[in-house]
């Protein structure tokens, strides 16, 4: 039988079918140092679930914004550093970027997040 696919989460919450259910649903949820899980399992399936059912609008509301900016800049500047093209073009995204994630850090100091 082949894994069913990685639940996949929406701005909106959504569902998750019951082959995703039945795979990434930890047999029996525990708590370990502070972490849900189960033993040595690969909880991202799990983990997924959550942020399906939830919605990332829900996440993102209940949650410190610094933070998703925080994790954003950390997922981008690794994506750029892998960016295969000429230096000043690399260079300009880095410089677009940067000024990005200003003005978002900008936006939320004046919000008061």
């Amino acid at each position: 039988m082949t894994q069913p696919p990685l639940p996949q989460p929406q701005l909106e919450p959504s569902g998750i079918t019951f082959d995703q259910y039945e795979e990434f649903t930890p047999a029996k949820l525990e708590l370990s140092n502070g972490y849900l899980g189960y033993g040595g399992q690969d909880n991202l399936g799990f983990h997924l679930s959550v942020l399906t059912n939830m919605g990332l609008l829900a996440a993102v509301q209940n949650t410190n914004l610094s933070l998703w900016i925080e994790a954003l800049d950390c997922v981008f500047r690794e994506k750029l550093a892998k960016v295969n093209a000429e230096p000043e073009v690399a260079e300009a995204m880095l410089n677009r970027f940067n000024q990005a994630m200003l003005d978002l850090e900008a936006v939320i100091d004046y919000l008061g997040e």
